[in-house]
């Protein structure tokens, strides 16, 4: 395949105002790639991540749904990817347990129509073009169910997802790999970690608890915050994907993790520690203080842990960060982008704790 960094590739990135996505466009565009960005704008959508990109001929916003064929058949035609990187999904528990249908809607119903759009426009691909294209397809480690005290999930783990939206990724999951198996399609999948870093959403709960402990509020934790959590910073997440992009077997899937298991409450304690450090409370308290136990999630899995020797194996990658370092700069880029967060406070959004 050719390499990604060339400047010659052109990706359709799906989701690409998300979290995830949006970070992953920042760094192709810094790399000299052209992205076609699709993405519907939901509540976690959000341009304002994607301003620095506003005059550059390399990024070409496309407001909507990954479920609209014609709209995904046209892009496709018009701009005639070389890759597609689907981060497009309703990726929140708690929301998915408040709403599985809208789940499934946009992860399973709209993979599907992402999927068949492109093995279409595949199959009208010739030569090079056509041996180099690539779909791939950003999943999660929930798919695989809670662990106990020992154990990592690895890509052969079976499927046991405890959620309506892990249910819905684990389904999308299995559409991509059918349409390799059935179709010829070339596909990769990775399934991640717990992200965290810069442009998060502030329901999660690192930008949460950032947000929280700034203002000097209570800081919810679930249940007894022993759940843990393997955690990845997104810088590193992007970069596991545009490695597996470059160089990923086809039909394969890789495991991409931080290397960095820890508590929810110790994770709460860390931020705590570091602002407290950087910006002390005006009246002196510790923000440990804030710390509140909440009611538990229903279903809330123990443990996550991944694996990721597959990938580091075969395709040399290796995590940047530890959670050390990337927590602090995470906190640091808070601190730096209050006006970013406060425009995505804007009313609609309540700082309640909506999960890890």
């Amino acid at each position: 395949m050719n390499n990604p960094t060339t400047g010659s590739r052109t990706l359709l990135v799906t989701g690409g105002a998300g979290f995830i996505g949006a970070n992953f466009v920042l760094q192709a565009i810094a790399d000299g790639l052209r992205v076609i960005n699709l993405d519907k704008l939901t509540y976690a959508g959000n341009l304002d991540t994607l301003a620095s990109l506003k005059d550059r001929d390399e990024h070409v916003f496309v407001h909507g749904d990954i479920g609209d064929r014609a709209l995904v058949a046209r892009l496709l035609a018009d701009y005639q990817p070389d890759a597609i990187v689907n981060f497009a999904a309703e990726s929140h528990v708690d929301r998915s347990i408040d709403g599985p249908a809208e789940f499934v809607q946009t992860n399973v119903v709209g993979t599907l129509g992402l999927l068949e759009c492109t093995r279409d426009y595949w199959r009208g691909l010739e030569g090079t073009s056509r041996e180099a294209f690539r779909f791939l397809h950003v999943s999660t480690d929930e798919v695989y169910g809670s662990l106990g005290a020992e154990g990592k999930f690895t890509e052969e783990t079976p499927y046991a997802p405890n959620s309506p939206y892990s249910a819905s990724k684990a389904a999308s999951d299995h559409l991509v790999r059918a349409f390799h198996h059935t179709y010829g399609l070339p596909v990769l999948t990775t399934n991640c970690s717990n992200n965290y870093g810069p442009y998060q959403f502030p329901e999660k709960l690192i930008p949460l608890i950032i947000q929280k402990a700034l203002a000097g509020e209570p800081l919810p934790v679930y249940g007894d915050g022993l759940n843990i959590r393997d955690w990845l910073f997104v810088g590193d997440h992007c970069s596991a994907i545009r490695r597996v992009l470059e160089a990923g077997r086809l039909g394969e899937t890789y495991n991409v993790g931080g290397n960095a298991e820890r508590e929810n409450i110790t994770v709460v304690k860390v931020i705590c520690a570091l602002l407290d450090k950087r910006h002390p409370l005006a009246d002196g308290r510790k923000r440990e203080s804030l710390i509140t136990y909440v009611k538990d999630r229903p279903g809330h899995d123990r443990r996550y842990a991944i694996d990721s020797s597959k990938l580091q194996n075969e395709l040399r990658w290796r995590p940047s960060q530890t959670f050390e370092t990337g927590i602090g700069q995470t906190v640091d880029w808070y601190l730096a982008n209050q006006p970013w967060s406060q425009r995505v406070l804007d009313g609609s959004y309540r700082m309640e704790r909506l999960g890890s």
